[in-house]
């Protein structure tokens, strides 16, 4: 009989212990296994769970630690991963049944580092279709809740936020293209993070916008998010999107020094009517704690924000249609959700003029949150030689260390269908800056709520080590009632 209590373990604690010889993680891979066919029924979070792989993993990590061989803090953890990126020899469906028989002969990007780094592949977790976001019908299963399986689990990476936060893997990788870590991490009481735009491969990830998409981790603590996407990040031949500059020791930015830290409440997003007033109070009372332990909290103000959904939809349609032009052209079109279908025949006849406005408003919305973060006519020197531009970047004044949002206008929602609105996700999504979503609270209905952190370009060490000084601060502890 599997130890059950080991699913309720951090991924760091977790993998500590796997080090220290106290637990094996064949004992960890076999208890989760056992949690997901005992109660993945209810949640519907995994397409397909991969247990003699998974068992293979785990016998090959604990020969290697028991060698001295340990490759690092998640060393025979076990993780499972959105089924939007490839798994060499597994089914790989983007959420479709049109790519149930997809079985690719390579791994992602990420996927090869997540095994470099020793993890432990439980399976593929569900999503929405072609990571389009809502949806009416979900091919595999309506993903669920674990707070209340009558409500969202957030979108796209629906299956991460509800295996992570029922216990049914350890920390958990999604894909990120209006908001897609974030929400579901916001919905389900989790930690998400939204890495800068090129410092994680898409090699071998299927899109939904070539110029938005990114890949993150979504996880029960911020520590877990650092190791997860240290694990990650970091240029890729494969992907020249990415770029070559050093990843950070993450982890090492969770010192809790956090003297004199900036934090610029973003105006537009939480004096808005968009926000179910416990989110607006949720956010102020965070405020008003981090102030009252020595941050510098002011308002700030970005202007276009409040139109940030239309730029951004402008742009993604138009981006999905083109990557998946191959089922727009074809009779399949009608086997995707309702949704999708409208999503991409939307997307595909978008005027030229329509996408070329919406990338110049992007360039706007860009400039005046960068305006609110660091001095902006340093970083427009910095962006002038890219080579340089991270250690330019290190050395800009911050106006602002971090900006400081709700992670979604309300508590999950009931409409299945309906996520809120995406002007409290997208405009850093559009913009390429890293985003961090982690627990701020449980709503009177004992749903979570969450706050977002955003920090300039490249500077996921400073925001994690901000989330984790507010992680510790605001002391929210956030188990579901399953």
């Amino acid at each position: 009989m599997a130890n059950p209590d080991l699913c309720y373990l951090s991924a760091t604690e977790l993998g500590e212990r796997i080090a220290a010889g106290e637990i094996s993680s064949l004992e960890a891979t076999e208890a989760f296994l056992e949690r997901i066919a005992r109660l993945d029924g209810n949640y519907a979070s995994y397409i397909t769970v991969t247990a003699d792989r998974a068992r293979e993993d785990a016998r090959r990590a604990d020969a290697e630690i028991a060698a001295g061989q340990r490759l690092g803090p998640l060393h025979g953890v076990p993780v499972a991963v959105k089924d939007q990126f490839n798994t060499a020899g597994i089914v790989t469906t983007n959420g479709s049944t049109i790519m149930a028989e997809n079985v690719p002969d390579a791994d992602a990007t990420v996927i090869a580092r997540l095994r470099a780094a020793g993890t432990v592949l439980l399976g593929k977790l569900n999503m929405s279709e072609y990571a389009s976001g809502d949806a009416f019908r979900y091919p595999y299963g309506r993903p669920r809740n674990p707070w209340d399986t009558g409500r969202n689990p957030g979108t796209s990476s629906s299956g991460s936020g509800a295996a992570t936060a029922a216990f049914l893997c350890a920390t958990s990788l999604g894909e990120d293209t209006g908001g897609s870590i974030r929400g579901p991490a916001a919905f389900c009481g989790l930690v998400g993070i939204r890495p800068t735009f090129g410092r994680v491969s898409r090699h071998g990830v299927f899109g939904a916008s070539w110029s938005m998409d990114t890949v993150g981790p979504i996880s029960r603590t911020v520590t877990d998010c650092a190791n997860t996407l240290e694990a990650i990040a970091g240029h890729d031949p494969n992907d020249p999107q990415t770029w070559d500059v050093p990843v950070p020791n993450y982890s090492a930015a969770l010192d809790g020094n956090i003297d004199g830290l900036k934090v610029g409440l973003v105006t537009e997003r939480v004096h808005t009517d968009a926000n179910d007033p416990e989110v607006r109070d949720a956010v102020i009372k965070a405020a008003g704690v981090l102030a009252g332990l020595g941050a510098e909290v002011s308002e700030v103000s970005v202007p276009l924000i409040v139109n940030s959904s239309e730029i951004s939809y402008g742009i993604i349609g138009s981006d999905a249609a083109m990557l998946n032009w191959d089922i727009i052209s074809t009779e399949r079109l009608e086997e995707l959700d309702h949704n999708n279908q409208v999503r991409l025949l939307m997307g595909s006849i978008v005027p030229a003029k329509v996408y070329q406005k919406a990338t110049r408003l992007r360039d706007v919305l860009r400039r005046q949150i960068l305006a609110a973060l660091v001095d902006g006519i340093a970083y427009s020197r910095a962006l002038e030689n890219r080579r340089q531009f991270i250690a330019d970047m290190e050395q800009l004044s911050q106006q602002c260390d971090v900006l400081l949002t709700p992670a979604a206008p309300s508590p999950p929602q009931a409409d299945v269908t309906n996520t809120g609105d995406p002007a409290f996700q997208g405009p850093w999504t559009s913009c390429g800056l890293p985003a961090i979503s982690l627990p701020s609270g449980i709503a009177e209905s004992g749903l979570p709520l969450g706050i977002q952190l955003v920090a300039s370009p490249f500077a996921e060490a400073r925001l994690l080590g901000a989330a984790a000084w507010c992680e510790t601060v605001l002391n929210v502890e956030l188990n579901p009632p399953l």
